[in-house]
């Protein structure tokens, strides 16, 4: 008993050293492969750091990622979940897409990075299309107003990754 507990003692500590010490000191694992590079930590508050403006002066200071006065780009955010999947076993996902300005702000043309996104089943495309590669259009260009969520359901074998690429402040 003595020998299996030490057993997954070790096991579990080796892990823990190789993927997590390694991922905050920047080790190289496995030949050429740098973790800095490829990994980020994300041990920040949910704020943005205020950077000065190009003049230097304190009092004038640019939040980055701001599009006009009210709104930032990541005021939209994308959320992913695998469902249940299709009676031909292809399995689904739910996608949520949410305006979550504080300041009321409402955001139109949203566009999404999205790969060679598609679907075995089929997206009302007035709720999200493929323009082209990687450009993804959600709700037809119009506008998401503060605390709408769009929502819709896709069927593939792997989730697309999709993030936000590009939005106007309305």
């Amino acid at each position: 008993m003595n020998r299996r507990r030490l057993l997954i003692s070790a096991t579990l500590l080796s892990y823990f050293l190789l993927h997590g010490m390694a991922l905050a000191s920047g080790l190289k694992l496995r030949g050429n492969l740098d973790l800095t590079k490829t990994t980020t930590l994300s041990s920040s508050s949910h704020r943005k750091m205020l950077l000065l403006s190009p003049g230097g002066k304190a009092e004038k200071r640019v939040e980055p990622e701001r599009i006009g006065d009210k709104c930032k780009s990541t005021d939209i955010v994308v959320n992913q979940a695998a469902t249940e999947p299709l009676p031909s076993g292809i399995p689904g996902y739910t996608v949520e897409i949410t305006n979550m300005c504080m300041s009321g702000c409402v955001i139109s043309r949203i566009h999404i990075s999205c790969g060679w996104f598609s679907s075995a089943k089929l997206i009302n495309p007035r709720v999200f299309k493929r323009i082209h590669y990687d450009d993804c259009l959600v709700n037809n260009g119009k506008p998401l107003p503060y605390g709408s969520t769009l929502s819709f359901h896709y069927a593939n074998t792997f989730p697309y990754p999709l993030s936000v690429a590009f939005v106007t402040c309305s």
